[in-house]
């Protein structure tokens, strides 16, 4: 009998699989995105306040969505489903939120008002951008106390002028700007930024208060009137500062404005940062220092002191005691000033020095008119021409740059010059010059020899000029005499007759 055939038992079909629910991470971050700049839009929260917001807490959003993406794991092991992964896009949606919050992570730690102000970008350009601009004005008046003797200022941003008044008060005209999303946030920014006045002893203080409204634009412009008498101290971050008419000592605190001083009976200080300024009539010492544009300082009684870095150029005038001025480049010292000075990056002119002169500076021209006293001189890259009204002892170093220097016709003076790569002339016999191959010497007394003139030149030539009493070259002196060999004389005009020779007169000291 034969075995029946054996079949394989057939495997049940398998069950049809769950399908994988969607991902509603995605979703909801976008949502939130969604009411966040709808909030904006409807000027519920300000664009500036929702990115600050967004650069604090962009982090959150993906705390979110991990804990969306760990609730869908669970749900799918409970419903025996494979997780869905987080997909490409929501990889791209993580790496842009991530890009995004670092972006503004670091733009909310940036001094975005350094910025500002090195661009010169007004706060009316980002009022325009992030809301629109609200105007008030104010008036305080407020007598002033027995012994009060000065007046201090602080406006961290408007600008701020003091002027004189014959009344024993204090008046103050305020004109505001605010920055705000509408009138109402403009209104509540202006009732927190109300100037305020308080007297301790003889000071007296004036706060604009502009830092009280946190970080919304508001600047605060200052009309001040006070009496003559009192002393002035003005701080202030950003904006112009003008004081004017007064009997007593003005100090000045200014970033990034255009300092105005005048009339002042009594000293002036100004500490300035990226500013410029301009004083004129004051009857005591000026002090400026910092980092400044412009400077310009005229008709001062007393010394004048500079110190800092000058970006642009700076003007002397009519200084009656000592002027300093120090920076990384220059160092310029003298007594006095009776004419002009104009110093900038390339160049140095000025006339009507009176010394003992002290100036060490480089690659720059010089040239000195009208110089009396001592003269002691160094330029690393730059020609030197330098017209004495009076000789002192004189002592010129210059490395790259031709030494062209003037004397009084009948000066007294001992000379010793030296040069290397240049020639030396001389429009005075007395001095003798002995040439090599590469370096050039002179010496020699003329007149009484009481000055003693020291030039040393390393790659240029040196010449030494006799000027007439009018400060011009001596007539029938030819500049470019070499050696001391006087030149032909000028031929006689027609129809006029050369006069008989003088009697030659030695030189003496002027």
């Amino acid at each position: 009998m034969s075995n029946p055939v054996q079949y394989p038992a057939q495997a049940p079909p398998p069950l049809p699989l769950r399908p994988r629910r969607r991902s509603f991470a995605g979703p909801v971050v976008l949502i939130i995105l969604g009411i966040v700049f709808l909030m904006g839009n409807l000027h519920m929260l300000s664009w500036m306040r929702l990115g600050t917001l967004f650069a604090h807490y962009w982090p959150a959003l993906l705390i979110l969505w991990g804990v969306i993406k760990l609730v869908e794991y669970q749900q799918a092991q409970r419903d025996g489903v494979p997780a869905r992964g987080i997909g490409a896009g929501g990889v791209f949606m993580v790496i842009f939120i991530v890009v995004c919050g670092l972006i503004a992570t670091q733009a909310s730690r940036f001094n975005w008002g350094e910025l500002r102000d090195n661009m010169n970008i007004d706060d009316n350009d980002l009022n325009n951008i992030f809301g629109e601009t609200y105007n008030f004005d104010d008036h305080l008046e407020q007598d002033l106390p027995a012994g009060a003797t000065s007046l201090r200022v602080n406006d961290d941003h408007g600008a701020v002028r003091v002027s004189f008044s014959n009344e024993n008060k204090l008046s103050v005209t305020v004109r505001k700007r605010v920055g705000a999303e509408n009138q109402g946030d403009a209104d509540k920014y202006n009732a927190q930024t109300k100037p305020t006045i308080t007297t301790t002893g003889g000071l007296v203080t004036l706060d604009a208060k502009t830092q009280a409204a946190g970080d919304h634009a508001v600047q605060s412009d200052l009309d001040i009137s006070i009496p003559r008498k009192m002393q002035v101290h003005v701080v202030s971050r950003r904006g112009d500062v003008n004081v004017n008419g007064r009997d007593g000592d003005v100090e000045i605190n200014n970033q990034h404005g255009d300092v105005t001083v005048e009339d002042i009976t009594g000293n002036v200080k100004l500490q300035l940062e990226k500013s410029s300024a301009r004083v004129e009539q004051v009857t005591g010492d000026v002090h400026i220092t910092g980092r400044l544009n412009e400077i310009s300082v005229s008709d001062v009684k007393g010394a004048a002191q500079l110190d800092g870095e000058f970006g642009e150029s700076v003007k002397l005038a009519r200084i009656a005691k000592s002027v300093s001025f120090k920076s990384s480049r220059t160092d310029l010292e003298f007594s006095r000033i009776d004419g002009d000075l104009d110093l900038d990056s390339d160049d140095l002119h000025a006339d009507k020095i009176t010394g003992p002169l002290h100036l060490s500076t480089r690659s720059k021209q010089i040239r000195l008119d009208d110089v009396s006293g001592d003269v002691r001189l160094q330029n690393e890259n730059g020609g030197i021409e330098i017209s004495m009204r009076s000789l002192g002892n004189v002592q010129i170093d210059s490395r790259n740059g031709a030494i062209n220097l003037s004397v009084p016709e009948r000066a007294g003076f001992h000379i010793d010059a030296r040069t290397r790569d240049g020639e030396i002339q001389s429009d005075f016999p007395e001095v003798k010059v002995d040439r090599s191959d590469r370096e050039s010497k002179a010496s020699g007394s003329v007149g009484n020899g009481s000055s003693h003139i020291v030039l040393n030149n390393e790659h240029d030539g040196i010449e030494i000029r006799r000027t007439s009493r009018s400060g011009g070259p001596t007539e029938g002196i030819p500049g470019g005499i070499s050696g001391g060999i006087p030149g032909p004389p000028k031929p006689p005009k027609p129809g006029r007759t050369l006069p008989p020779p003088k009697t030659k007169v030695e030189p003496t000291e002027n």
